[in-house]
């Protein structure tokens, strides 16, 4: 299996994708202006107890308050709470390698008796903002690394369930017991079975090192505040992904390419070589068709092969997946072994889907309905094996008897497509647009109002390859006259991703000059 990674950074946007085989299988979008991210730790104010959710908000700088249940508090709040008091301006600082661990939370017992109203709590992002939701907190913080995640306040080593060799537990065991401090637990990830001794030790203390720096910044910041950025979602899939098996890492942008080859190059130094920074003409996602299958693939319909197709639908509740078998021209020879090959299909294409649209909670699919238990054992087991290589946490039930399979997978993100819908800008929702014969005369007002009045000296238009392809027609194209009577450099990208008419007015940098 041959596995790309492709970043296209805009000014607004980072887009990641994750391709296998030159098929699309994972798209990641990170908002720049928004950056809260899964894993970041932050100094909050407690707003608002709720005795009925046994729950509270909690404010960390985000436009809606953040909501943190008694149960995300963790066994050893008290203790956290007696760190984070020490780090306040005056204290004296408590070392959790030398302190006595508090006891534990009772399981039963209430939010208020823990935590008040204007209260200062250390809290980590466990869900992103969905929908009007804002983000999910706990308070039972743990640090990710590439081969493991360190958890402050334990004494525990946990093992990847995926490493099965007792020999291979024993000596990871033995590692990551040998250089932890006391107080501090540590998960093993899957990871770390391949990986050599001096680099579990490394890891370990390079997350050590991250926690401390975390209590630091509790001195310099008051409340709401960002204590420790979990790294960018890029170099998150790298540092959980990177293998043998990646071909290559593609990004259009000097900045992140500097700062993913020196991540590659610490944890992966002979993988270096594969990230490539990528200066072509044509958008990024376009040349390696990524554009085209996002369009395909993100749809409400979508095709599987000899015309069977996929009905996906979001709702506020659940996702409901619908497979239809079409025009099958083998539906009358044999009715069961038709729907036995479509299902099949279907359930490699659904599982594709899950990851590629991060489609989370309830996931209720309506197969083709087959008569024999057999059929409906083979295709919970291939479902399951389809499912396998998903890292999010994901639970699947065997058919009903109405044919219905039911999937639960972790969201920790929105997902990635939702079928929302608002007021055309270009037709106001009349259907009706301008006419084109205008679009050249309206362009050109934008550029003599941006060169003659504004005096910009480079314009990048961003526009549909249609349109690119009317202003670069030709020896003398309006392309051409225009910078030629406003004198200033004019470029045109072709960009799928832009409306049929509109037109998007770049400088150098892709910042918008409108």
């Amino acid at each position: 299996m041959n596995r790309e990674l492709i970043i296209n950074v805009n000014p607004t946007e980072i887009s990641i994708a994750l391709c296998e085989d030159k098929v699309l299988v994972e798209l990641n979008k990170e908002q720049v202006q928004t950056g809260f991210a899964v894993g970041d730790i932050y100094l909050g104010k407690v707003r608002k107890i709720m005795p009925g959710l046994n729950a509270a908000f909690v404010n960390i700088g985000h436009e809606k308050d953040a909501f943190i249940h008694y149960l995300d508090l963790g066994n050893q709040f008290l203790s956290l709470k007696r760190v984070v008091a020490s780090y306040q301006p005056g204290k004296r600082s408590i070392k959790v390698e030398s302190m006595k661990l508090e006891e534990n939370i009772d399981k039963n017992g209430k939010i208020g008796s823990y935590i008040e109203v204007g209260q200062t709590i250390m809290v980590q992002i466990a869900k992103e903002a969905i929908s009007t939701k804002g983000p999910r907190l706990t308070a039972d913080i743990s640090l990710a690394g590439r081969n493991v995640v360190l958890v402050p306040f334990s004494s525990k080593v946990f093992i990847s369930q995926k490493i099965r060799s007792n020999e291979a537990k024993k000596r990871l065991k033995k590692v990551a017991a040998a250089v932890l401090p006391k107080n501090f637990g540590v998960i093993i990830r899957t990871a770390a079975a391949e990986a050599k001794d001096a680099d579990i030790e490394q890891d370990i203390l390079s997350l050590i090192e991250r926690w401390n720096k975390t209590l630091a910044a509790i001195r310099k910041n008051q409340a709401p505040a960002l204590l420790m950025s979990e790294m960018n979602r890029a170099n998150t899939i790298i540092r959980d992904s990177l293998n043998d098996t990646f071909s290559q890492i593609t990004v259009n942008d000097e900045a992140m390419y500097n700062e993913i080859r020196n991540y590659v190059k610490v944890i992966e130094p002979k993988m270096e070589r594969l990230v490539k920074l990528y200066k072509g003409q044509v958008p990024i996602f376009d040349n390696f068709d990524v554009s085209k299958q996002i369009k395909s693939l993100f749809a409400k319909y979508v095709s599987l092969r000899r015309g069977a197709y996929l009905i996906i639908e979001h709702t506020e509740a659940m996702h409901v997946i619908d497979v239809n078998s079409g025009n099958r021209t083998k539906a009358e020879d044999n009715q069961e072994q038709t729907a036995l090959e479509v299902n099949l299909a279907a359930a490699k294409e659904i599982a594709r889907q899950l990851r590629l649209r991060d489609m989370g909670g309830i996931v209720i699919v309506d197969f083709i309905d087959m008569h024999k238990a057999q059929s409906r054992q083979m295709l919970h087991e291939e479902m399951t094996r389809m499912m396998a290589t998903d890292k999010a946490k994901h639970t699947i039930l065997p058919l009903t008897k109405f044919g219905l399979m039911q999937i639960t997978r972790q969201r920790v993100r929105p997902v990635a497509v939702q079928e929302t819908t608002d007021v055309c800008p270009t037709c106001h929702g009349t259907g009706r647009v301008e006419p084109t014969i205008l679009l050249e005369k309206k362009i050109e007002n934008q550029i003599q109002l941006l060169a003659c009045e504004r005096h910009v000296k480079y314009i990048n238009l961003r526009v549909s390859p249609y349109v690119a392809s009317y202003v670069c027609h030709g020896l003398w194209s309006l392309r051409r006259r225009w910078s030629y009577k406003y004198k200033t450099r004019i470029k045109v990208t072709a960009d799928q991703s832009v409306g049929m008419i509109d037109v998007n007015y770049l400088n150098e940098k892709g910042s918008s000059l409108l």
